[in-house]
């Protein structure tokens, strides 16, 4: 008779989910940004980052098109011995084919994690709520808790301790922008954000942000005038004026955001300042191809930051799960 090891049945505890980037707090922040340092490290040396998630099924499921999020997810979770299941849009159609509650009650049968990139964070909060295992915020409307913690992990990586660093967002007060409000303000970050009247982040986002830099000793400032947000910054950070689902607004946008543009201008007030962007960047809009592609960019440290912050993440999620 071949003996069989069946796997421990998960926990009846509700699971640790990543929907926002205060879901961490301070101190699982940093815990993960110290493991995703030390994958960094190790794959920069040429080893292995071990086999941490063995076994393990991941459900990549994606309602937006993406090539960092689905690369650095899909590679990352190979590269620990896991494997990911792609998803698309047209496969599982939520919302319009079954709900979200059932997809993931369907899911977590199979599965023991999910990443889910989605339009409407609503949507991303009613598939949590159903699962039983670990959910991650691959990209929502609200906020997009990975990106913004790949950031800290390239500020860190260059400025060193990023307490009292001064971080100025230009541009659409967005998902990017919410989640590096709260992401930089757990870090103790002094956060200095500029956007056309009308465009600025959400108070709600702002509030829990003020309430953490308070605790961190870092700062928020919320205006529209990106000089003087610029001013002296270690680091200036620009995203798409126009984000998916956003794009009958485009022309509108482009003449209300005119004078945001991240360029050699705006960067005088901060000349040694850390260029960033989540990309991807429509290069003579947002920002220029000087600031884009100058010595003081690290838009490509960003990027390539996102696999080690997402295997630090999920290993993180599951040894709790």
């Amino acid at each position: 008779m071949t003996a069989v090891t069946a796997r421990a049945r998960r926990p009846a505890s509700r699971p640790r989910h990543l929907l926002s980037s205060a879901d961490l707090g301070p101190d699982g922040q940093e815990r993960v940004l110290a493991l995703a340092a030390a994958l960094r490290r190790g794959r920069h040396a040429g080893r292995a980052p071990g086999h941490g998630l063995e076994g393990r099924m991941v459900a990549m499921l994606f309602e937006k098109p993406s090539l960092r999020t689905r690369v650095t997810f899909d590679a990352g979770i190979t590269a620990l011995g896991g494997h990911a299941i792609y998803l698309g849009p047209d496969e599982v159609g939520i919302g319009r084919r079954e709900t979200a509650t059932d997809v993931a009650r369907n899911l977590v049968r199979w599965v023991d994690a999910i990443v889910f990139r989605t339009f409407a964070h609503t949507t991303l909060v009613e598939l949590a709520e159903a699962s039983s295992v670990p959910v991650i915020n691959a990209l929502s409307d609200l906020e997009h808790p990975c990106q913004a913690l790949a950031d800290m992990l390239t500020l860190a990586g260059r400025l060193g301790s990023l307490r009292g660093r001064r971080l100025a967002f230009i541009g659409d007060g967005n998902n990017v922008c919410h989640s590096l409000l709260l992401a930089g303000s757990n870090a103790g970050l002094r956060l200095s954000v500029a956007t056309p009247p009308g465009y600025e982040p959400s108070p709600i986002v702002v509030r829990d942000a003020l309430e953490l830099a308070r605790r961190s000793g870092g700062s928020v400032e919320i205006g529209t005038d990106p000089r003087a947000a610029v001013a002296g910054a270690d680091a200036v950070y620009t995203d798409t004026w126009t984000s998916m689902g956003a794009e009958a607004e485009a022309d509108l946008r482009r003449i209300r955001f005119a004078g945001y543009r991240v360029d050699a201008a705006l960067l005088a007030g901060a000349p040694d300042a850390l260029v960033m962007h989540c990309l991807p960047a429509h290069r003579g809009e947002e920002i220029s191809d000087e600031a884009l592609d100058g010595p003081t960019s690290v838009v490509l440290d960003q990027a390539e930051n996102r696999l080690y912050v997402q295997q630090a993440l999920l290993l993180d999620l599951l040894e709790a799960s």
